[in-house]
């Protein structure tokens, strides 16, 4: 004979899996060609020169070199650039 009644449901008890978003390389750090520069939904930041967009709006680099974060244009929106060294 069981000693407890049945339990009532709940309808919290479910969190979702981090997905590590953010910028990985600042600015003035040295990146190779294909290294992440930032992880991100939607554009909150551009692509700028030797900067590729993957389909996640990834932002990685097409070329060695340092990383420039500069605002440009009207309105005033953040681009991500890599500077040959």
């Amino acid at each position: 004979m069981a000693h407890k009644k049945a339990g009532g449901s709940t309808r919290n008890g479910r969190d979702s899996n981090p997905k590590y978003l953010g910028v990985k390389r600042y600015g003035g750090e040295s990146v190779l060609a294909g290294n992440i520069i930032v992880r991100q939904r939607g554009t909150r930041f551009r692509a700028g020169e030797n900067v590729g967009v993957g389909r996640d709006h990834t932002l990685f680099a097409l070329s060695d070199g340092k990383v420039k974060f500069e605002l440009k244009g009207s309105p005033k929106r953040k681009y991500v650039s890599v500077e040959n060294s």
